[in-house]
């Protein structure tokens, strides 16, 4: 038992996979149309001899402090050579500085001074000129390497062939130095207002949550054989997180060759499981849902008679016989259609980042898709809650049960707070904040919530998003949003109101649902522009309002609202890479609508 591998810093996952259950395809993508993939030894191999080449760069921890240590920054697509930099530039004592592909230049800047860069890894061309455009502003970057072949610039695969026996003896020296509390990395958080916030997250901060969230979901160690999608972002902490827990778990990770192609590489490869956001299964629903609007006669009545059976679903309350029979029904004829472009064998699906429907929940649930719901911030490495897959684990419209091994408590005002291992170093540079922030060995979220039977945590609302009405009434806009989501009408919304005398919506159609609509109506659908101001669109707005402001109390009900003719995207700044909602953005670029509500 002695000579096992450790298991307390990250780069210690691919050592111990190694010797527990090695796999033909720890890691694959696609190349040139086919999928290439690398097995457990590959991997090993290609790491250790990276980390050897960046020791002949001179990279390395120098002291081993967050300022003495060399940064290294990351901005591409997800693919292996991520996970290759990754492992690699933590062997040498360095630390990552993973930055989403969408930032813009002025806060790329702004991170990469910050940290002091010292060396950069880019995926494109694309993100190769970005980068370019600014350098010169960042002193400390010395050389930028790119994934992709790009005549005139340095490959990454020229830093592996570096290596030398030596250096591969020292690389194997400096792994054994590395301490659990050495920092593994800088994450930037865009928020929603602000300036970047680089959160210090250590080994032994992720690992901890690595291994908490791995025994509470749980993921078993080396299923098989067992495979899962990546395509949310590297660079945010969830992605990251499960990354090493599929690691850890013998679990192979193919990675999604774009959003745009995730039906296509679903059906390739069937996997067993995937971590998303709820936007996205918003969009996946919404495909589902004008599918079954182009149906007709009896195989239309079929699929609503379905989806309306499975909105009712409950997983802890049994429906009777005469419900479990229908259902089983509907999932033969209907759904099982579903499973099939999903690849037919997901066996969980695990969302996060921000508040999912419950409405989807029950409706994916129901067709044998297992959807969890969890939470937790980057400064909490990130995980706090998960549903589980254990009998009596999850509860719809919560975020699970706390992870094993950690401490949660709400403060009297609804914050919740969380103390662990998990919680992070700090912030980077920013002693102030860090004091605002951890107190007493508890980390402060900013999110409300609520207990659910002594067991589940259900979160109500963000602190910073709660605002009062001029009549000095609280109005907390998430759950309000996320019911309203549920109308096949609505793609998005912002509840507004803050200093007014009554609550308001900024409203953005889906365009794919309300186009069918129109068509049904007679009603000619020319432009989005055009549709919005249209006086019979209005009134179906307005009936919306009407059905869905019953489940709310007066000062929460929304009274006027104004329909946008144009999607809030990442592109156009009102959302956050991780498709989190700017809504400091969205009230200054509609202004003129917020005000023509008030008017």
């Amino acid at each position: 038992m002695n000579n096992l591998p450790k298991k307390q810093r990250l780069f210690d996952a691919i050592a111990w996979q190694l010797s527990q259950f090695p796999k033909p395809d720890t890691l694959a993508a696609k190349v040139d149309g086919q999928w290439k993939t690398y097995d457990t030894a590959s991997v090993s191999d290609i790491v250790n001899r990276f980390s050897a080449g960046l020791l002949q760069l001179g990279v390395g921890g120098n002291d081993f402090t967050p300022e003495g240590a060399d940064k290294i920054a990351i901005i591409s697509n997800n693919r292996p050579e991520w996970v290759f930099t990754d492992l690699a530039v933590q062997q040498t004592g360095a630390v990552l500085v993973p930055i989403y592909p969408t930032t813009n230049p002025a806060e790329l800047q702004f991170i990469l001074q910050d940290a002091a860069v010292k060396y950069m890894f880019v995926s494109s061309k694309e993100l190769l000129d970005k980068v370019n455009s600014i350098k010169d502003g960042v002193p400390t970057l010395q050389h930028v390497y790119t994934f992709d072949t790009i005549p005139g610039t340095p490959h990454w695969s020229e830093i592996p062939a570096l290596a030398t026996p030596d250096l591969l003896a020292k690389v194997e020296t400096i792994k054994e130095g590395i301490a659990p509390d050495h920092l593994a990395t800088i994450i930037y958080t865009s928020g929603t207002t602000g300036t970047p916030k680089g959160v210090m997250l250590t080994h032994k901060n992720i690992v901890t949550n690595v291994m908490l969230s791995k025994e509470s979901f749980p993921f078993d160690d080396a299923p098989q054989p067992c495979k899962v999608l990546s395509f949310l972002p590297l660079n945010h902490i969830f992605e990251k997180l499960v990354t090493y827990i599929y690691l850890y778990s013998g679990i192979s990770i193919y990675y999604a060759e774009s959003i745009d192609t995730l039906s296509a590489n679903l059906k390739e490869i069937s996997p067993d499981g995937f971590t998303t956001v709820p936007r996205l299964l918003e969009k996946v629903f919404e495909k589902i849902m004008a599918t079954g609007n182009n149906l007709t006669g009896i195989k239309r009545r079929l699929f609503f008679w379905a989806v309306a059976l499975a909105s009712k679903y409950d997983n802890n309350i049994d429906g009777g016989a005469w419900y479990n029979l229908q259902l089983s029904i509907a999932n033969k004829l209907i759904f099982s259609k579903w499973r099939e472009a999903l690849g037919g064998r997901i066996s969980f699906i695990v969302t996060g980042g921000a508040a999912c429907q419950e409405k989807l929940l029950r409706i994916f649930n129901a067709a044998r898709i297992p959807v969890y719901e969890g939470y937790g911030p980057t400064e909490n490495s990130p995980v706090i809650c998960v549903n589980r897959r254990t009998p009596g684990g999850t509860k719809f419209g919560t975020v699970g049960p706390p992870i094993n091994g950690l401490e949660v408590k709400l403060e009297e005002d609804g914050e919740i707070c969380v103390k662990g291992d998990t919680v992070m170093k700090g912030y980077y540079k920013r002693p102030d904040l860090t004091a605002e922030t951890v107190i007493d060995g508890w980390l402060h979220t900013g999110d409300v919530g609520e207990w659910v039977d002594n067991k589940f945590v259900k979160i109500t609302d963000r602190k910073k998003e709660l605002f009062k009405t001029s009549g000095g009434k609280y109005v907390a806009p998430q759950p309000i949003e996320n019911k309203f989501k549920e109308s096949p009408f609505i793609e998005q919304i912002m509840v507004v109101g803050a200093g007014q005398k009554f609550t308001g919506a900024l409203i953005v159609p889906a365009f794919t649902y309300l186009k069918y609509w129109m068509n049904q109506q007679n009603i000619p659908f020319t432009t989005a522009e055009e549709a919005v101001k249209n006086p019979k669109v209005v009134a179906a707005f307005e009936d919306v309002l009407n059905k869905y402001n019953q489940f709310f109390n007066h000062v929460e009900q929304i009274k006027k609202f104004e329909l946008l003719p144009e999607e809030w995207s990442i592109a156009g700044g009102e959302m956050t890479p991780k498709l989190s909602l700017k809504r400091k953005t969205v009230m200054e670029k509609y202004k003129a609508a917020i005000d023509r509500i008030y008017s």
